[in-house]
């Protein structure tokens, strides 16, 4: 994309790469949600601690603990039941496909 981002392209949202405030409207907020998930936790069924992950999301947004909470009740991240530990569950239009299939081949074993 050249220096201009189309008006579905959630990175409109963004203030030199960072979320300051969350967009008002529920479908911007899902898509910029969806593409910061998918920034901060690149693979798919990875766990991260709670701190590595709000370290993650503290470089993309402002209120890293919110977002966070957002990817959570969206089910893009599942959590431990102590919340010491999270993974992104769900795969975005924002991943690229080579990721997805890599990771169906770990999780599946099929990578003999």
């Amino acid at each position: 994309m050249t220096g201009q981002q189309s008006s579905g392209d959630p990175r409109r949202f963004l203030d030199e790469g960072r979320l300051r405030r969350s967009p008002r409207r529920w479908r911007d907020k899902q898509a910029v949600t969806r593409y910061l998930a998918t920034l901060a936790m690149p693979h798919l069924l990875e766990p991260l601690t709670e701190r590595e992950l709000t370290d993650r999301l503290a470089d993309l947004a402002d209120d890293p603990v919110g977002l966070r909470r957002a990817m959570v009740d969206l089910g893009l991240v599942s959590r431990t039941r102590d919340g010491a530990e999270y993974w992104r569950t769900e795969r975005t239009e924002h991943d690229e496909t080579s990721d997805a299939a890599a990771t169906a081949q770990r999780v599946l074993g099929e990578d003999r």
